[in-house]
């Protein structure tokens, strides 16, 4: 009866640690290129804004509409048949159960899975992504959330 207290007692830490949160970082369009070999970033802001809620994660719904607004940013760039083919790619790859580097929620220390983002959490990414060099050099877009529609970020020089 000792052991299996003192075993609770040693693993009662590791359940109560919450996971960390990194500094926001983006690897551009991941294994796709950036843009066309006449404009080699054409879309590279659009995945930029893509990677800034794949990093902070949340719900299954919240990672469709990031997706849907990839979609239609790339779209708007008159892109529509890429765009639909980025879509496809990162509906089977961003799933949070990969251990990819690119994975929804990969800001974490920890997967989250689809788990809604905490007060305190939403609190965590607003704070990192202000101390972002992608916060500080677009200034027009100091509000990133997740319900607006898409917005390509640009990128520090």
């Amino acid at each position: 009866m000792k052991i299996y207290h003192l075993s609770c007692l040693m693993l009662f830490p590791l359940m109560v640690k919450s996971a960390e949160l990194a500094p926001f970082t983006t690897d551009g369009c991941s294994a796709f290129p950036d843009g066309t070999l006449k404009e080699n970033q054409l879309w590279l802001g659009c995945c930029i804004a893509h990677d800034r809620d794949y990093w902070a994660g949340g719900t299954k719904e919240e990672r469709k509409q990031s997706d849907k607004r990839l979609e239609q940013c790339v779209s708007q760039l008159g892109k529509e048949k890429l765009s639909k083919i980025m879509y496809m790619g990162v509906r089977l790859g961003g799933t949070p159960f990969l251990p990819t580097s690119f994975r929804w929620g990969y800001g974490w220390s920890e997967s989250r899975g689809y788990k809604p983002l905490t007060e305190t959490e939403q609190k965590l990414v607003e704070q990192a992504w202000k101390r972002s060099d992608y916060y500080q050099h677009n200034p027009q877009k100091k509000s990133q959330d997740k319900n607006s529609k898409c917005e390509p970020l640009s990128i520090p020089e």
